[in-house]
């Protein structure tokens, strides 16, 4: 085996588009991080295939952020370590809504359920009115692709350079930032098709590179939009930035754990 990086950072979206939240440490299960885009809201307008609203209709909604009542229950399944005491280890369960209960602060400094009625007429300010807004709980991460997102600081850093401007690491939304030993930019693209082990125990599969959208041209803080971070992903790097991502063994994943690459 062969250590390639450590965690910097892990991150979970409560609120697909939402703001995201930093954590120290996350369980990583088959379905993505706990607690990660577990709530979501359905778009009448949106595609079938992508069928929630997201930033990319709604700009200002990366501004909103929601937290969990329960933080120390949301944090991960409630019968873990029953689950992984038994030999191979069996898939733990989901918390229960009320474990998962959420409130979400608005840009304007409000608090308010995530199911108050106000949120959604909020969240369809300025939109079209053909976007009919509906509350979807999912015990599986509502991500678009594949269960979990990794990219390194290293490649953020040579986009920040190519652009000339500085980039917040929170536009690209990952759950997994890692530092590279390498310190080469868009190195996780060569991790393709292997596996890598984080901390202890937990594997991952990386599938594929990252598309990238409008959301990557967001400004996580203030919600404006700057195409030409998009345009220059599109330009330089066809599109891609960062690597998605399958669950082969389950685990806790640390800030700071080594990550190995299996084979």
């Amino acid at each position: 085996m062969k250590t390639v990086g450590v965690v910097e950072s892990l991150w979970r979206y409560p609120v697909k588009s939402m703001s995201g939240e930093q954590m120290g440490k996350a369980f990583m299960g088959f379905s993505g991080i706990y607690g990660d885009r577990c709530v979501a809201f359905k778009s009448s307008a949106a595609p079938r295939g992508a069928p929630y609203l997201t930033g990319s209709v709604q700009n200002h909604m990366v501004r909103y952020r929601p937290h969990f009542r329960h933080p120390e229950r949301a944090a991960a399944p409630p019968n873990l370590a029953e689950a992984m005491s038994i030999a191979p280890g069996i898939t733990p369960a989901n918390g229960d809504e009320n474990d998962l209960a959420m409130d979400v602060l608005t840009p304007s400094g409000r608090v308010l359920a995530i199911d108050d009625p106000a949120l959604v007429e909020l969240l369809g300010e300025g939109i079209s009115k053909t976007n009919h807004l509906t509350l979807v709980r999912s015990d599986r991460a509502l991500t678009d692709c594949r269960p979990v997102s990794l990219i390194s600081l290293q490649t953020i850093r040579q986009v920040e350079t190519e652009l000339a401007v500085p980039l917040d690491k929170r536009r690209f939304r990952g759950n997994v930032y890692v530092s590279l030993t390498s310190n080469r930019g868009f190195e996780e693209d060569e991790f393709i098709g292997r596996t890598l082990r984080i901390g202890a125990r937990a594997e991952i599969a990386i599938l594929e590179r990252d598309p990238r959208c409008k959301m990557i041209s967001l400004d996580p803080v203030t919600g404006e939009h700057n195409p030409d971070i998009l345009r220059k992903i599109a330009r330089a790097h066809d599109g891609f930035a960062g690597v998605y991502c399958a669950v082969l063994v389950e685990g806790i994943l640390t800030q700071g754990d080594p990550i190995q690459l299996l084979d």
